[in-house]
């Protein structure tokens, strides 16, 4: 029998995590926000302005990071065999009620971190739902009354409740605009998540994230944060536009598909932010943008080459040009012979009496290449347990949709069981449906359970029996629904999509030099040559570790997981959590959900 090919093990031990909590504070820096670039490798340190003061970990915990990182083990220049530790492209945000001692808030990022740098001159935000006052408290005082912000949101009706509180917010902050997008679906939602800031070092950024703009969604509720490099202006006589023909998960595509996505909302409203990031460079990006806007595409007319994709369409293309790890007899023996994907979401929505949709274009979108062991599909998605003994209690569930009072809902329930996994899985009954035998892999704890899931991820694991390797990975706004994916094609061949979505998708090769990055302007650090990347998955902190060593790999990319692993199934007794259904058993906090 072939020897499988040896691999890299990286720990997943929260224990083996270092987490100076406790150290005092030293100083205090209003940059808070440069001292880490999201997207690994960094570019290099002299184009980020990055303050080198010490600050202390109540503040941020960028300082936590960079201290793991010098005391991570450095393969020398001259060595090829030890992999560089890459942290995870996304990150999970600080839980307010988190216990300081559990260090489950290692590496996790506030909404003021990002916004209190007082170089950032202008904001734009896209989001569902708004707190005008609560965001302008997180920009730096000194600049808050000055920095131009841009609140796009999808509150086309005047009386409703959103758009009240945004245009009576805009009147007492006059440096903000409200900006209503084009919304000509009649259920579709403007649910895109995504700041866009404009700094005065001529410096930008693209950030993409799952949270509302308001304070409880950046208080106890589990988010997600993917953040690009500070984006350098172009070097002079370089061509303004993006290049129509790059590689998917490249800086100039991914500028191309956020321009395509921008434009569509029309000249008026965002024609001013697409003429300022035409000027960028974004070439240490590497990630995909996988997006929905309102539309209509024709599936025999659509080629990403030419123009941007959205919805499920956008998701197939992509996900058909990223390399996946194929078992063959050989891996086998160690392996289960079929990789894993795990859906987890905040909301599903009505997919249709059958599993047609479900099982037809969306997993296919999620895995259309042909192989000889199809993935196993899962879904997470928390059980009115977890709501109720969330750090919010029932008050966590307002934000959590799945309907399953009526027959259609009850029997969209029945097809998707099998596929049900819970967010915490630690209530007392999991020890009935946990098959506790010597092949049982441990568990691995990400220290959200108590932390209600507004994230939303989309992962495929390389081996689903091990789960310890991970072939790519997508945060989105983008819940499980037709609208935001996009329906089947009706009988002329048009996929129709109705809201405002957009994500990010990573995989470990976009963290090796090829052939659409030039080491020339490639960011420091970043690997080079023909060598393989790994990505893991990273719990309770960011940084994966290296335990074995493995001369075929180079990079090891560390992702960090909003959920433990293994999953653990849904029981007989479970039920999904339902916001329109009354639940009458009181939370933690001594609360009934009346409906």
């Amino acid at each position: 029998m072939e020897r499988p090919t040896k691999r890299a093990r990286v720990s997943s031990d929260p224990n083996e995590a270092e987490t100076d909590a406790n150290r005092p504070c030293v100083a205090t820096t209003p940059l808070v926000s440069l001292r880490r670039s999201i997207t690994p490798p960094p570019r290099p340190r002299s184009q980020l302005s990055r303050d080198s003061a010490s600050v202390c970990p109540e503040q941020s915990n960028d300082s936590l990071l960079e201290k793991r990182q010098e005391d991570a083990p450095i393969a020398p220049e001259s060595s090829r065999s030890k992999p560089q530790l890459i942290p995870s492209p996304i990150q999970l945000t600080h839980i307010r009620d988190f216990p300081a001692h559990k260090g489950y808030n290692v590496d996790t990022v506030r909404l003021r971190d990002i916004l209190g740098d007082p170089m950032v001159r202008e904001c734009w935000q896209f989001n569902y739902l708004f707190d005008v006052d609560f965001l302008m408290a997180q920009f730096d005082e000194d600049v808050r009354s000055i920095v131009q912000v841009k609140v796009v949101h999808g509150s086309w009706e005047k009386e409703s409740a959103n758009r009240l509180r945004i245009d009576e917010a805009c009147a007492r902050h006059p440096n903000v605009e409200s900006i209503v997008a084009y919304m000509p679906e009649r259920f579709g939602t403007h649910h895109a998540k995504m700041m866009i800031l404009l700094r005065h070092d001529d410096l930008a950024q693209v950030v993409i994230h799952t949270a509302n703009m308001i304070y409880g969604d950046w208080a106890n509720m589990t988010q997600a944060v993917w953040r690009s490099p500070l984006l350098p202006l172009q070097n002079p006589g370089t061509h303004s536009t993006s290049q129509p023909h790059s590689a998917i998960g490249s800086g100039a595509r991914f500028k191309r598909d956020l321009l395509a996505y921008l434009k569509a909302y029309g000249a008026r409203k965002t024609g001013a932010l697409v003429q300022q990031l035409n000027k960028y460079d974004f070439g240490a990006i590497r990630a995909a943008l996988v997006a929905s806007v309102p539309s209509r595409q024709r599936v025999s007319e659509l080629d990403s080459d030419k123009s941007t994709l959205w919805g499920w369409p956008a998701l197939k293309d992509v996900m058909s040009r990223v390399p996946v790890r194929q078992q063959t007899k050989a891996t086998q023996s160690n392996a289960s012979g079929k990789s894993h994907i795990v859906t987890q979401i905040s909301s599903i929505a009505s997919l249709g009496q059958t599993d047609k949709w479900l099982k037809e274009i969306f997993f296919k979108a999620l895995a259309p290449t042909p192989s000889n062991a199809p993935p196993q599909f899962s879904i997470i998605f928390p059980t009115s347990d977890e709501i109720r003994r969330s750090l919010e209690g029932y008050a966590s569930g307002g934000s959590i949709h799945m309907k399953t009072q009526s027959a259609p809902q009850q029997k969209q329930l029945q097809y998707m069981l099998p596929h049900l996994c819970k967010w915490a899985g630690d209530s007392a009954s999991d020890s009935s449906c946990i098959d506790l035998t010597e092949d049982t892999p441990p568990k691995r704890e990400a220290g959200r359970g108590r932390a209600a899931p507004h994230i939303k991820t989309y992962i495929r694991y390389s081996d689903a029996a091990t789960m310890d390797s991970i072939d790519w990975a997508m945060t989105t706004s983008a819940n499980l629904s037709t609208q935001a994916w996009g329906a089947a094609p009706n009988p002329g061949g048009e996929v129709r999509i109705s809201s405002w979505e957009i994500g990010v998708v990573v995989w470990p090769e976009l963290f090796i030099i090829d052939d659409f990055s030039s080491s020339r302007n490639s960011p420091e650090g970043r690997v080079s040559g023909p060598q393989a990347a790994i990505m893991v998955p990273c719990f309770q902190n960011d940084q994966p570790r290296l335990i074995a060593e493995d001369d075929a790999v180079s990079a090891v990319v560390g992702f960090r997981m909003p959920y433990d692993l293994p999953l653990t199934p849904y029981s007989g007794s479970d039920e999904p959590w339902c916001a329109t259904a009354a639940h009458h058993l009181p939370d933690w906090r001594g609360q009934s959900w009346i409906v």
